[in-house]
């Protein structure tokens, strides 16, 4: 079913093109766990990624945060599959820090309800941003020119040395640039807009990102150990 025509919309193929992106957390889990095992504190090993000039670029995320990430992506899959098979098909899932945020095209609001409702039953989600739109029966997709938009405007993420770019989750729908995840300051999200609004194609830029310093962010482990401490009696 998920390769083939939707039995509701007439589409085909929507999840082979929608879904391929959420092997990119995965491959930077896998990537920050081939570093040296002497690293202590596994855990706390911020992830990286190779850029074209050779250097890392440090990822906000823990080890530990994007395991959680990846559980929570594993346990949406399966309660969306379990759910709706259609649903399944036509939700795209981004999950960063325990944020989720649910992408796509659904052809009714009782579609974009129950989606919602199936998103928060899983258990350590911290919270669901809904951004289904509903295009009914008659509304025309085009997945090849959205996929484009969010190609063209990661690769100029990569180039702009200002930005982190693996902080950021970019999809496209229907022209529409959803953005998930971590900027440094308001300069560097106001410069990834930017770059999103000159993409041609792009007709709205929706920002679900958060500040590195947000308190909505998980603690670090440091801080979550020491707040586990009892208060010095002495």
């Amino acid at each position: 079913m998920a390769g083939g025509a939707n039995a509701r919309t007439g589409r085909t193929g929507g999840r082979s093109l929608r879904h391929w992106r959420q092997a990119g957390p995965a491959a930077a889990l896998a990537l920050a766990l081939a570093a040296p095992l002497s690293l202590a504190g596994c855990a706390d090993v911020i992830i990286g990624a190779a850029t074209t000039t050779g250097l890392a670029i440090a990822e906000e995320r823990t080890v530990g945060d994007a395991v959680k990430d990846l559980t929570i992506q594993a346990e949406l899959n399966h309660l969306f599959f379990r759910d709706d098979l259609d649903l399944y098909n036509d939700v795209s899932i981004s999950v960063m820090e325990g944020r989720v945020l649910l992408k796509g095209s659904v052809p009714t609001h009782e579609d974009r309800i129950r989606a919602g409702w199936v998103a928060r039953q899983a258990a350590r989600a911290e919270e669901v941003i809904n951004e289904l739109q509903v295009t009914g029966e008659g509304g025309i997709l085009d997945y090849a020119e959205d996929r484009w938009i969010s190609f063209k405007l990661r690769a100029r993420l990569l180039m702009d040395l200002d930005i982190l770019s693996v902080n950021y989750d970019i999809e496209t729908v229907n022209g529409t640039v959803y953005l998930l995840g971590i900027a440094q300051d308001e300069d560097e999200l106001e410069q990834v807009k930017a770059h999103a609004r000159s993409v041609g194609g792009v007709e709205r830029v929706v920002s679900h990102v958060i500040m590195k310093d947000d308190p909505r962010r998980p603690l670090p482990s440091d801080a979550r150990s020491s707040s586990s401490l009892p208060p010095d009696a002495g």
